[in-house]
């Protein structure tokens, strides 16, 4: 799966099954339900949960919140469009 396909899936009520935990996180960003997307995202305690993590919270305007997670992500603060990095994000994690 790619992150086109993945963005084709957005109009089913569920993440397409087997793909992981933040995958699922994005795809619920993308679905306009943030919190879903958070609640995911905060109980994943890897580098690639902190980039997630880091991602939503820069969605939501948090830029000290977020360079703290980018931070532990081993990340710099992306400059990248949210679009863009919800793109990097997810081709990432589906490889």
């Amino acid at each position: 799966m790619t992150a086109d396909d993945l963005k084709q899936t957005l109009s089913q009520t569920s993440p397409p099954s087997g793909i992981n935990i933040l995958a699922q996180a994005l795809w619920h960003d993308a679905k306009g339900d943030w919190d879903r997307a958070h609640d995911l995202a905060q109980d994943v305690h890897t580098d690639d949960g902190s980039w997630v993590h880091a991602y939503l919270h820069r969605k939501e305007g948090d830029a000290g919140n977020a360079a703290y997670w980018y931070h532990r992500a081993g990340k710099p603060v992306s400059r990248k469009s949210l679009d863009d990095e919800w793109t990097e994000i997810v081709s990432s994690l589906l490889r």
